[in-house]
């Protein structure tokens, strides 16, 4: 017996078999349907990430959302009340549908299609907007759910009645043994449990389920492994998927060894021509050095974030672009970085440029890829392509990542040919 790779293991959907590869849903458009699309292609599964849905309609459908919305609300952008600014729930619905139904549509090979749904994308009317994203998605054919950055104790119930809700794949995304038992104890009552369970560790891309002050003492081995243990003394037999700081296939083999379904990963694709970041921000991820991967509290969820300390997003100080996004709108219309950009605007009255650097306008900053969240092995990055005689790095193909998960042993990374 030879050393194992993780082309020796498949991810187990009832009948489906599957290579164990899960590419992480990075919004907003980070995972574009293209590299989604590449991995389920390839037998693995593909994330397309919700955050901004109708910004990433615009984008790729030339629909015009973002334009009507911000339209609509223009006569309150100077208003630091920005509780009246809604979205309409059919347009949600419309661009939802537009995004996951286009990506289903163009599906090819045994792979399949998840869509990452935050539910710390309150949208100023929380539950609503949670249930028509859910619903949608739904409705336009996506193979699976994951449920992201919160809780979701009330999700499930919001698609209950959904006459999918017990045929297509539905997860969630948990840092420790209690976030899971709270989930279970709220849903025992529905009799269905998540199909899967992505168990994210401190050292993964964008937000973080820890605390600030206290990510750095936790390890994705140790709260894997009680999980695991959790599920098996209640006879739950939910796939585990470990996720945040899975670099090389070895790396993935050692948690497939040891009981987990298949590994979620993301940073190694940020490189990839498939990825929707633009060309010059690929570069910056191929140079970053470890020195320069931050974890802080800049992010209005009130969740810590890793990502690289260049990231324009850190400091700037724009106008809040809640008409036109508002994302991050809590039920009474209240975000962080409204509170904090008021509070630098009225300090510095002379000011015409004010820098607030304890929040940013995360929605404009996602929109611009001006936020470059990464795993914390984003530094390597440059160990897994080639340097080319203009100093830049070979941009690298999603096929190419993907198969040296699958095939790589001996925590070798194969170069580019």
């Amino acid at each position: 017996m030879g050393m194992r790779c993780v082309n020796d293991f498949r991810l187990r959907f009832g009948k489906r078999e599957l290579v164990p590869i899960v590419c992480g849903g990075m919004g907003v458009d980070i995972s574009t349907a293209e590299l989604a699309l590449e991995v389920a292609r390839l037998g693995g599964v593909g994330h397309i990430s919700d955050a901004m849905v109708p910004t990433v309609s615009d984008r790729r459908f030339r629909t015009r959302f973002v334009k009507e919305k911000a339209k609509l609300y223009k006569y309150n952008v100077a208003n630091t009340d920005k509780s009246a600014v809604q979205f309409n729930l059919e347009r949600l619905a419309e661009a939802t549908h537009m995004h996951v139904g286009r990506t289903m549509e163009a599906k090819r090979g045994d792979g399949m299609i998840f869509v990452n749904c935050m539910e710390k994308l309150t949208m100023n009317a929380p539950r609503e907007t949670l249930r028509v994203r859910l619903t949608a998605a739904l409705d336009a054919g996506i193979d699976g759910i994951t449920l992201s950055a919160g809780l979701h104790l009330g999700s499930f119930a919001q698609i209950e009645d959904h006459p999918r809700f017990r045929d297509a794949k539905l997860g969630i995304i948990v840092s420790s043994l209690r976030a899971l038992q709270l989930f279970l104890r709220k849903n025992a009552r529905l009799d269905r449990l998540p199909d899967y369970i992505v168990v994210e560790g401190p050292l993964a891309g964008g937000h973080l389920g820890f605390a600030a002050d206290d990510w750095d003492k936790h390890d994705l081995r140790t709260i894997f492994t009680e999980i695991a243990r959790y599920l098996q003394a209640e006879g739950l037999a939910i796939p585990l998927i470990p996720a945040g700081g899975i670099f090389t296939g070895s790396d993935a083999v050692s948690y497939l060894e040891n009981g987990a379904a298949a590994v979620q990963v993301a940073t190694r694709f940020t490189v990839t021509k498939e990825c929707g970041l633009p060309a010059d921000v690929k570069q910056e991820y191929f140079r970053a050095a470890e020195s320069e991967v931050v974890v802080n509290m800049i992010s209005p969820t009130g969740y810590p974030m890793r990502m690289l300390a260049g990231s324009p997003a850190i400091g700037a100080g724009i106008r809040p672009n809640c008409e036109a996004y508002g994302y991050l709108l809590d039920s009474s219309g209240n975000c962080a970085y409204i509170t904090a950009y008021n509070r630098e605007v009225a300090s510095h009255p002379a000011d015409t440029k004010i820098s607030v650097m304890d929040k940013t306008c995360l929605c404009t900053h996602m929109r611009n890829f001006d936020c470059w969240t990464c795993g914390h092995y984003v530094y390597r990055l440059k160990d897994t392509s080639r340097l080319l005689p203009d100093g830049s790095y070979l941009i690298l193909s999603a096929e190419h990542v993907f198969r040296d998960y699958q095939y790589s042993v001996d925590h070798k990374v194969a170069l580019p040919a």
